[in-house]
């Protein structure tokens, strides 16, 4: 009826400037340091996705790893590269070499100030962001450990270099959300923390998801079929596989998501979308590897990258 809608109508308005009250905009580094690391990350944002999607320039480790029969070629001589033996990691090392410098410098910057009777001020404080970056961290590792079964092997710089990358990204989300001496406690006590919520809600629900669907790939690892002596690729199935070929990359960048909310801040935010340029561009790679491995049975060539029905 007409007055019910008048009372709706009623009910909505005093929400709408109450929300916009309740949101903050982005805050920054600041000086000429934060204006130099801010196009710096925007550089990433921009060349990130295009370096992925070019089988020349991705980075070379799991399946895309030259000892792992990814080709390497030039434009003038189009020869197959191979690392030797002696210039790589099995592939299990490497993976935790990724993953586990983020995971210590993550867990070190939450834990020092209450081990430390003196802190020094130049120390971040203790935040939920971080906080997350070492749930994150610390099940990368995990499954590296104990979900993901690895047979071949990847050259040491690649690895080597996305862990420095990843330990400095951690670094910067820990100081752009305890950098202002505002603690966990502080962040959970805001009287208006819808942000809070949400954000931990997304990263709950990427890391679940996530985890999920690695677990269908190391299924599909564990039994894949043998083919006289040598591993047969099988299709991945089961969840959003149906879909996209990189479900895990879309709920990692969901997770992602949910700690720059959380952090609400700008330079977070970039490192989310530096995420998503990568992950993006590396969604690419890998629907072209399964539409080259498998027949359009196992894999129709409409299926997404990353986004399904979208991307």
């Amino acid at each position: 009826s007409s007055l019910d809608k008048q009372q709706t109508s009623q009910q909505i308005k005093p929400m709408v400037p109450s929300l916009l009250q309740t949101m903050e905009l982005p805050s920054t580094f600041s000086g000429n340091g934060g204006i130099a690391l801010s196009v710096l990350q925007l550089a990433v944002v921009a060349t990130s996705y295009s370096t992925e999607t070019n089988s020349e320039t991705r980075a070379k480790y799991s399946k895309f790893s030259a000892i792992n029969g990814a080709t390497s070629t030039t434009a003038t001589t189009k020869q197959q590269v191979t690392p030797t033996t002696a210039q790589t990691w099995p592939s299990r090392f490497a993976m935790m070499v990724i993953y586990t410098p983020a995971l210590l410098v993550s867990t070190l910057i939450l834990i020092l100030p209450f081990v430390i009777t003196d802190p020094s001020p130049n120390l971040p404080s203790p935040s939920l962001p971080t906080a997350l970056c070492v749930i994150h961290f610390a099940k990368r590792c995990l499954e590296v450990l104990f979900l993901h079964s690895y047979s071949g092997r990847t050259d040491r710089s690649t690895p080597s270099i996305i862990g420095v990358y990843y330990a400095l990204v951690t670094a910067l989300i820990a100081y752009a959300s305890g950098g202002n001496g505002d603690g966990i406690s502080a962040l959970l006590s805001e009287p208006n923390n819808q942000r809070i919520t949400i954000g931990t809600t997304l990263f709950c629900v990427g890391l679940i998801g996530n985890w999920y669907h690695h677990y269908l790939l190391a299924k599909l690892r564990n039994t894949k079929q043998k083919t006289d002596n040598e591993s047969k690729y099988v299709a991945p199935n089961g969840g959003l596989f149906e879909y996209v070929a990189t479900p895990h990359y879309l709920f990692e960048l969901i997770g992602w998501l949910g700690v720059a909310i959380v952090s609400n801040h700008l330079n977070v935010y970039l490192v989310f979308a530096s995420m998503a340029s990568y992950l993006g561009g590396r969604s690419v790679a890998q629907n072209e590897f399964n539409r080259g491995r498998f027949g359009e049975r196992e894999w129709p060539r409409d299926r997404r990258n990353l986004i399904p029905f979208v991307f």
